[in-house]
């Protein structure tokens, strides 16, 4: 009677079976990881699409319900316009910010400064009901200010909220009574036209003009109500 011992692998086979092994554990490393990146990606390109979506509502709810209302100035001895956008040197353009790098470092003047109503009050606070918005450009970020207060004082600290970053240019134009588009506002041929009508003028529509980095050029135009 005679046995058949059995026969096992030969450690070459076994040096094959796992060079095939990591091969393949390597291609499918390099898939799972892909496809991890890619969704990450993803989620971000999302959530910098929300960012813009809210960013552009909420300027056009500002825009659009900017009020004839006049704020006192810091130091209460006169008035501020309803509706400022002064020429602001050292940028490209009269009111933008532009920059010749990625990214804008630092803060920006007052890109643009406004009052507006329509502030929602649902928990009934003893406050008006209309709101001081200041645009700027602070590292690279558009920043919308609000102070608490309508006629804010020196000590008056702004709310502050970033809405979009990666900003490369910010420029606004401003469309008179006369359908000409200006680049600051109150517009300089307003030099015959009573003061309090000055301090109380707004453009009848805005141009917005916004690159990011990435996206390109993005241009709205809003029409200011009233």
């Amino acid at each position: 009677m005679s046995y058949r011992s059995g026969r096992g692998f030969t450690l070459i086979e076994l040096i094959v079976a796992l060079f095939i092994a990591a091969i393949m554990f390597a291609f499918g490393y390099r898939a799972l990881s892909q496809a991890i990146n890619s969704r990450q990606e993803v989620d971000q390109q999302a959530v910098r699409l929300q960012a813009l979506q809210t960013t552009m509502r909420i300027l056009e709810q500002d825009f659009e319900l900017a009020e004839p209302r006049p704020v006192r100035n810091t130091i209460g001895d006169g008035y501020q316009p309803a509706f400022s956008a002064p020429a602001t040197t050292g940028f490209t353009g009269s009111v933008s910010t532009q920059l010749s790098g990625t990214s804008l470092k630092g803060q920006s003047p007052p890109i643009v400064t406004f009052t507006r109503v329509g502030w929602s009050n649902p928990v009934g606070i003893q406050r008006s009901e209309m709101q001081r918005v200041m645009y700027t450009i602070e590292d690279g970020s558009l920043t919308r200010s609000y102070y608490p207060v309508l006629d804010a004082t020196e000590g008056v600290v702004p709310v502050k909220r970033a809405l979009i970053d990666h900003i490369k240019s910010f420029t606004l134009r401003f469309m008179d009574a006369g359908h000409n588009w200006q680049t600051s506002w109150p517009p300089l041929t307003l030099g015959g036209v009573p003061q309090l009508t000055q301090l109380r003028y707004r453009p009848i529509a805005v141009e917005i003009r916004m690159e990011i980095e990435g996206w390109g050029v993005l241009i709205r135009h809003i029409e200011v109500a009233g």
